[in-house]
């Protein structure tokens, strides 16, 4: 998986993790010392110029203390026995199986993880303190920090979990389905207002003509219960995750229409998170949980390992899924419920390096649908949910590949999308919530 993580050089010079760690140390540091300046004297130096005045800092006040603070505490965990939420789906593999699979404890944890019905669940027990970190959906951080659909609450997101693992997913008597265009009228359910499945949905339904809020239904429903809602006639498909699609195959009441990598090959979809303030108050604790994640998602982005993982999380207390289920899933190796065996090994896959352009991605979408409104600085809200210099600092320390950039292009249905000209690319859509 490694190399094809590493971006093709843009034509903008790309800031290496290194380097955005180093220059925001720099940036807090030479605001600090502004805003302790009197009025006058903050004028002053203010005009010397950022380089100057970052120059003249680091002459009085040596930066390398600052960056080594930043990058690495020290210490033993603050506290080691610790909860994680998690939704009992695929793409938590990493939080999950680093329990049983004793990742945490080789980082020093005593960690148990927490299964949670659904996603505001797991929105209430982060901002509520009722776990120490969470199991989120990549959209989630951005929500939460931002105050939409919650009360707004300073989050990080200092790891992706899994890249595609979604699908669409359609009722058996749908087999003749060609198109998002033979989907007017339908019923779809989504786990979540701000998902990657919502938003991967609305944009391949966009594609295709439809509009996501006039012309189809989309309702939210938990993941466990997406099947029996299939099975029911409630709904004429959805965007789900795994292993939800799978199991509608397996009980021969849905098959798999398109596979979320379709749409946009290399995705996020589910990561690790945990509040601004759990991070502040236990940076150790933080950290140790942060090493046992990305070196559990590094473990699972290899297929040798994808059949131990999957008898790991099988059992009641996680997934709850048969074992046969999960391995399709995991392998790609699969039944598609038109009768024919597909092998698609990266149907679902693991790297946790968090770019900022996903992020920022998120952010036009979320905008795009009136889930944000007003002006939205893209590569700040960016910059402070998804720590990319962080994620791979500690991949370094792991011994696992590093990247150039924190963002990168990405090709979403044919489309490209340039991160640094995020506002022009979202006024390119005819479809969108006041169209």
């Amino acid at each position: 998986m490694n190399d094809k993580s590493i971006p093709p050089s843009d034509a903008k010079a790309p800031v290496s993790a290194d380097q955005y760690l180093q220059e925001t140390v720099e940036k807090s540091v030479v605001a600090a010392v502004l805003d302790a300046a009197e009025p006058s004297r903050r004028q002053l130096l203010a005009g010397l110029g950022a380089a100057t005045l970052t120059a003249l800092i680091t002459e009085l006040f040596p930066m390398a203390p600052f960056r080594a603070f930043a990058a690495e505490p020290a210490g033993a965990p603050e506290k080691k026995d610790v909860s994680i939420g998690f939704i009992p789906i695929t793409c938590g593999t990493p939080i999950i199986m680093a329990e049983p699979l004793g990742f945490y404890k080789k980082h020093g944890l005593n960690a148990s993880v927490k299964r949670a019905a659904g996603w505001a669940m797991i929105r209430d027990w982060s901002v509520n303190k009722e776990v120490d970190a969470a199991h989120m959906l990549t959209p989630m951080p951005l929500a939460i920090t931002l105050g939409a659909g919650s009360m707004a609450t300073p989050m990080y997101m200092p790891a992706v979990e899994n890249i595609n693992g979604q699908a669409i997913t359609l009722h058996i008597k749908h087999k003749g389905v060609q198109k998002a265009s033979d989907m007017k009228g339908f019923r779809f359910c989504v786990p979540f207002d701000y998902s990657m499945h919502n938003y991967l949905l609305r944009y391949f339904l966009a594609e295709g003509g439809l509009h996501p809020d006039k012309d189809v239904q989309i309702r939210i429903v938990p993941p466990p219960e997406m099947v029996a809602n299939l099975k029911a006639g409630n709904v004429d498909g959805y965007l789900g995750p795994d292993p939800f699609n799978q199991r509608a195959v397996y009980e021969n009441v849905g098959f798999i229409f398109k596979l979320s990598k379709e749409i946009w090959d290399r995705h996020p979809c589910c990561a690790f998170t945990v509040t601004k303030a759990f991070a502040t108050q236990y940076p150790n604790t933080f950290h140790a949980m942060w090493r046992s994640i990305v070196d559990a998602t590094h473990y699972a982005s290899d297929p040798a390992h994808r059949k131990e993982i999957a008898a790991a999380v099988a059992p009641t207390n996680y997934l709850n899924q048969p074992v046969t289920v999960l391995e399709q899933v995991l392998t790609g190796t699969y039944a598609d419920g038109l009768g024919k065996i597909q092998k698609v090994p990266d149907r679902i896959d693991f790297d946790p390096y968090p770019w900022h352009s996903m992020a920022i991605w998120i952010l036009t979408q979320m905008k795009r649908w009136g889930h944000v409104k007003g002006d939205v600085n893209y590569k700040a809200v960016a910059e402070q949910v998804y720590l990319a210099a962080g994620c791979d600092r500690i991949a370094k320390e792991l011994g696992y590949p590093t990247h150039q950039a924190v963002t990168t292009k990405h090709v979403i249905m044919g489309k490209e999308f340039d991160p640094n000209q995020a506002e022009t690319y979202l006024k390119s859509f005819e479809i969108h919530s006041m169209a």
